[in-house]
């Protein structure tokens, strides 16, 4: 049996970054997006509407590995429509996708489905691990909950679970990357707020290894895919003005930054909060990051 792939969403930013990384790794690789189906650079894209079972689902027999990335960007405004749909586009997705597998008759081995490390409650001195992290009760966390609740409630005997409790991704092509650079070539690169919350990320690269490092080593349950040295905001910023080579950075106030998330449609909460997260378990399995500091992380972008 050869080895065969399945990312669900993988037309957007971080399903290019694992198909990039994957594409010479596995001898069959199968896009779910909601776009049309095709065959294209040996990539196999089939149509599903995240809901209902429509013939996709066969594609997910003798799958090694099923990658479930699917879900609206939270970098909107939080009306209450988006909310539903932020909501609703992760139930559903990870709802039916059980459905799916087990309706199968050799299941995927192995499904990794998103969550994210916005799980975590707002703090700025206790890192938040897997075992102690302190799960937060917000909207955002809310979400969170709700959606690893829906992967795990169902039991699928023959398929291993892991949720991918993910932070920023840092990446050339995609993300918070873009937006924050541009900011701070126009001259507001300086602190977000006061500064003091922290930012857990990861560069796309070490993303992509961590995430065959848990399909590799089998790792189930939760796991912080973050780097293990998170930077307060006002570090950030300065290391990123110092790469770009930009000396000075305007700072944005938390009602500057209200004002400007309104303009722009997204939420100052993506900015303000502290997410300082830990990938105990990444570490503790013996997991190398390559890029785990923000230096080493801006500089491979900026190269």
């Amino acid at each position: 049996m050869k080895n065969k792939l399945i990312i669900v969403a993988g037309t957007g930013f971080l399903g290019q970054v694992l198909l990039n990384h994957f594409k010479n790794k596995f001898e069959e690789i199968v896009i779910l997006t909601r776009g049309k189906s095709e065959t294209r650079n040996n990539i196999k894209y089939v149509h599903w509407d995240a809901k209902t079972l429509t013939g996709w689902e066969t594609e997910l027999e003798n799958a090694d590995t099923l990658i479930n990335l699917a879900g609206k960007s939270v970098d909107c405004r939080y009306t209450e429509k988006n909310k539903q749909e932020i909501l609703a586009s992760r139930i559903d997705s990870t709802a039916i996708l059980n459905l799916a597998v087990l309706s199968c008759t050799n299941p995927p081995k192995h499904w990794l489905n998103s969550s994210t490390a916005t799980i975590y409650r707002h703090s700025e001195e206790q890192q938040m691990t897997e075992e102690n992290g302190e799960i937060g009760d917000d909207f955002s966390m809310n979400v969170a909950k709700a959606w690893e609740q829906t992967f795990f409630e169902v039991p699928t005997k023959n398929s291993l679970k892991t949720a991918l409790r993910t932070s920023i991704v840092l990446g050339k092509k995609g993300g918070a990357f873009i937006p924050l650079k541009r900011l701070t070539q126009i001259g507001f690169g300086g602190k977000n707020g006061r500064g003091n919350q922290y930012v857990s990320f990861i560069h796309e690269d070490d993303f992509a290894r961590a995430v065959e490092f848990i399909i590799k080593k089998k790792m189930i349950g939760v796991v912080n895919v973050v780097a293990p040295n998170p930077v307060q905001n006002k570090d950030f910023m300065k290391q990123l003005r110092k790469e770009i080579g930009i000396p000075f950075g305007i700072p944005l106030s938390k009602s500057l930054l209200k004002f400007g998330a309104e303009i722009i449609k997204t939420e100052p909460e993506l900015v303000l909060k502290s997410r300082n997260v830990i990938p105990k378990r990444l570490l503790d399995n013996g997991f190398e990051f390559k890029l785990g500091t923000i230096e080493k992380a801006f500089k491979k972008l900026l190269s």
